[in-house]
């Protein structure tokens, strides 16, 4: 159930720190927040370490700690409205539609660098960078918060219907049917995409083919790699576009800020990403989700003074 290894006679901060990738990943998946899911493991943590004299051995440990994770963010989630991507919020606008006023970080489902949550073995590392695409991510807010725990705990870390009946306090077939009822309404959710189990040459083509178009403002070249069905998005902006037509014009248009940035190119949410330099300075944070060698969702997360700290990004372009 996980490649993390510990001794029993390892002091007591290593046995609990050897966890905090994992359930930074958990608590991810459940809050859709990267900050709200490093709070919530930083209470866990401070919890185990007030109780950790009753518990020996690594299972019973890794149990126990996600118990105590459970319940914070189930905790967090009852006082919390359910976090959205702007597609999620109305209909698309056009490119001569408004942006609109920010709306509240609360709001969305934000990003997380990969970093914070895969590491380890090489297949844990492709199930981490997978189960935290941003579509998937928003489409598990959907869930009731009991049901997200279920389809995150049996689906995505591969815990036991009896496993997880435990450590819910409740039976197995209330699991087997929670389980049943969120994978039913994940099945209705848009998680087209291709993840970054490894990353091919057509892949880093199409890349390298992004960077150029947008750092040389190429909108013809640029379009030419967007999906046919592709959207862009800006939180804290609830305005959201559909489609190369809408988005070439908006980059011509509005968004023609935008020429003379430059990119610098991290991983998000398992998938490539790029923190975007105006002439003016730090602009956005560009999470790109691509589906049959095609762009397929442009996340372009506006709010840096936070963000890039968070995926190691600096202030100012280093070119």
């Amino acid at each position: 159930m996980s490649g993390v290894t510990i001794a029993a006679d390892e002091p007591a901060e290593l046995r609990l720190e050897a966890f905090r990738g994992e359930l930074t990943g958990y608590c991810y998946r459940m809050l859709g927040s990267a900050f709200e899911a490093e709070d919530a493991v930083q209470d866990t943590m401070v919890r185990a370490w007030r109780g950790l004299g009753r518990f020996e051995g690594r299972a019973a440990l890794r149990s126990w700690l996600y118990r105590i994770a459970t319940n914070v963010c189930l905790t967090m989630l009852g006082s919390a409205q359910r976090r959205a991507r702007p597609m999620d919020l109305g209909p698309a606008g056009s490119a001569r539609s408004a942006p609109g006023q920010p709306l509240p970080e609360k709001v969305w489902v934000g990003p997380i660098p990969d970093a914070l949550v895969a590491a380890g073995d090489p297949a844990e590392v492709a199930v981490a960078r997978e189960s935290i695409r941003l579509a998937f991510v928003a489409a598990l807010q959907h869930l009731p918060a009991r049901q997200r725990a279920v389809l995150i705990l049996r689906d995505v870390l591969a815990w036991s219907a009896a496993e997880v009946a435990e450590l819910l306090d409740t039976s197995v077939a209330s699991v087997n049917s929670a389980l049943q009822r969120a994978r039913a309404a994940l099945a209705d959710a848009d998680l087209g995409g291709d993840t970054l189990r490894r990353m091919d040459p057509d892949q880093s083509e199409l890349l390298e083919r992004y960077v150029r178009a947008f750092e040389g403002y190429d909108i013809a070249a640029l379009t030419s790699l967007l999906h046919e069905d592709v959207t862009l998005n800006m939180p804290p902006l609830p305005l959201w576009l559909r489609g190369p037509a809408d988005i070439r014009e908006w980059m011509l248009g509005t968004g023609c800020g935008c020429r003379g940035s430059r990119l610098v190119p991290t991983v998000v949410n398992g998938t490539p990403a790029f923190g975007q330099y105006r002439t003016t300075g730090p602009w956005a944070l560009i999470v790109l989700e691509i589906s049959a060698g095609r762009i397929r969702t442009i996340t372009n997360f506006l709010d840096v003074e936070r963000l890039f700290p968070l995926v190691g990004l600096p202030m100012r372009f280093e070119g």
